[in-house]
């Protein structure tokens, strides 16, 4: 019996030490170990053929997160995004499914351009951008009121509710042929006058104009993606389209980077009230809301200058 107990504690004593193991967090990678360990990945996906060839072991075992240490800042790069599009792969072995790896990689590895520069000095930027903000046409701009929110909310319910019934009316087989009719007049009167009030809210507040789809936070869509829009929107003259996705660009970099906690509703204020003051990205963001603020809202100032003024913010921020 001695004999048995003295087995058991000692397979507890070497779960715990393993356990203890396990858990110990990683050090942290410096930039080239970083690139180095990002080249690796991208040497193993040449295995990817994408004709059933398995998945490689480097990519079967990859940490949550790697941490990277720099002389700015310290940094905790998510793999979230990268072992999903490996489980994709593992579950449809195609070309396409490893041109998504490989896209993702190629990616992270263009992020590490950023992470070594030295802050720029934006104090003359922030001096002119204060008094800018400080004209005329800017002093009513502020997030949407409570009346704003309140009306937002009473719309969304109505349409689901109208949504509802419409549902359950069409599908109906027990109500006669003449109320059926009846009821999709109703449902017709409602549904305009449903859009006459949605019009009307969009229209004639464009202050409020959301540009993100409501289910899905900013960083739902890469920022890389978000910028590709841009210079394809610049390619085709579309300055004022260009310069507003560059924008997003930013902000779905800035909330990857984990700024923020992802939030649909938020203002360009806002975001722009999130970040301390004493940091480099405030000052930054100031600048790009700015040059965002003025061709979107204010629908002026939309040339290639701009454009490629908000490029530099972008390229100060790390978004190349």
């Amino acid at each position: 019996m001695t004999t048995w107990r003295t087995y058991i504690f000692g397979c507890l004593l070497l779960g715990s030490a393993f356990c203890q193991a396990d858990s110990a967090p990683g050090r942290a990678l410096t930039p080239p170990e970083y690139r180095a360990e990002l080249d690796g990945l991208l040497a193993a996906t040449q295995q990817l053929h994408g004709s059933g060839s398995a998945t490689p072991d480097a990519l079967e075992h990859l940490p949550q997160s790697w941490p990277v240490h720099t002389d700015q800042r310290d940094f905790e790069i998510s793999t979230e995004g990268l072992q999903r599009d490996v489980r994709r792969y593992k579950g449809e072995r195609n070309v396409a499914n490893a041109t998504a790896i490989r896209a993702r990689l190629e990616s992270l590895r263009r992020e590490i351009e950023g992470f070594e520069e030295a802050p720029s000095e934006v104090s003359a930027d922030r001096k002119a951008l204060d008094s800018i903000l400080a004209q005329r046409e800017f002093r009513d701009v502020s997030s949407p009121s409570w009346m704003d929110r309140f009306k937002r909310w009473a719309l969304e319910k109505l349409f689901r509710f109208l949504s509802g019934i419409f549902r359950r009316f069409f599908h109906s087989s027990a109500i006669p042929t003449i109320g059926k009719y009846f009821v999709y007049v109703l449902i017709g009167i409602a549904g305009l006058a449903l859009l006459y009030l949605a019009y009307r809210s969009i229209f004639q507040n464009p202050e409020l104009e959301e540009v993100i789809p409501k289910d899905l936070p900013v960083s739902a869509k890469e920022w890389t993606i978000w910028l590709s829009e841009a210079r394809a929107a610049a390619a085709r003259g579309d300055w004022r389209d260009a310069i507003h996705l560059a924008y997003w660009s930013g902000i779905s970099f800035l909330e990857r980077e984990g700024f923020w906690k992802p939030d649909r509703a938020r203002t360009p204020r806002e975001y722009l009230r999130l970040i301390s003051a004493q940091t480099e990205q405030r000052e930054i963001l100031t600048v790009l809301t700015r040059l965002f603020e003025l061709a979107w809202y204010a629908k002026r100032d939309a040339t290639e200058q701009t454009f490629s003024q908000t490029l530099e913010q972008l390229e100060k921020l790390g978004c190349r």
